[in-house]
């Protein structure tokens, strides 16, 4: 559903309850994406806030929804503008929402720029929503960010994997069967946007292992099927990327 004519800002039900929020941007030649990922419960969760200057869109888009006050937490992978320029805006959006992020996104950055305190996850911890449960899976330095990690949402299976697999491109589809992985290898091969971390494989392991259905990507189209193989299948090329570069 198209929630902004004017940006083409969209949001779409990719599993039950959660929602991809969508804006095409053409700050990168051949057009990028901007998604954000909302989990309607009890205690409703936004992964991603997007930039400081998409928080008019987003908050749009949420609340052809739901309202916004009703948002209790704020998420994200890591620090970084699209991941959570807009929290404090959302923060003063939703008087009952605090940021939820991991222990070390907490201790070097959060704790500090956040305008209320974060609820800081252990690796593996598990939060409820309601009828939807998400657990924090930490992966330093994968794809980027010594306070990086991921939100497994359990209920639905849907891997909210952040800025793996990102896709360029405006057009996409909100999810789709097709390969998410050459696109994405063809984008990191240009843009180089990967750490070289020699844990990359175990990390990947461990994220396969919890078989998701979806991948709820930050950029591009959302995908669903074996997850499990498609995560195994870019620990391939990860791991001969960093073969070739030793």
């Amino acid at each position: 559903m198209i929630t902004n004519q004017e940006s083409g800002t969209r949001i779409d039900e990719i599993a039950q309850d959660l929602f991809r929020i969508s804006t095409p941007v053409t700050a990168i030649p051949g057009g990028f994406t901007f998604n954000q990922f909302l989990v309607q419960d009890d205690e409703p969760l936004l992964f991603h806030t997007g930039l400081r200057g998409l928080f008019p869109l987003v908050s749009e888009a949420i609340r052809s929804i739901m309202p916004l006050e009703r948002l209790c937490h704020i998420s994200f992978s890591h620090y970084e503008a699209d991941e959570c320029g807009a929290l404090n805006d959302f923060l003063k959006a939703a008087p009952n929402a605090s940021p939820l992020c991991g222990q070390v996104g907490a201790m070097v950055s959060i704790g500090d720029i956040a305008d209320r305190p974060p609820r800081a996850l252990d690796d593996g911890e598990v939060v409820s929503l309601g009828s939807h449960n998400v657990r924090w899976h930490a992966t330093p330095h994968l794809p980027h960010g010594w306070d990086c990690g991921f939100l497994m949402e359990e209920t639905t299976g849907t891997l909210l994997c952040g800025d793996l697999f990102t896709q360029g491109g405006a057009k996409h589809e909100p999810l789709t069967g097709n390969d998410i992985l050459e696109p994405s290898e063809a984008f990191r091969g240009n843009m180089d946007y990967f750490s070289n971390t020699r844990n990359a494989r175990s990390m990947i392991e461990r994220l396969a292992a919890s078989n998701p259905t979806t991948l709820a990507c930050m950029h591009g189209a959302s995908w669903q099927g074996d997850g499990a193989a498609m995560l195994r299948a870019l620990g391939d090329c990860l791991c001969a990327t960093y073969s070739e570069a030793a």
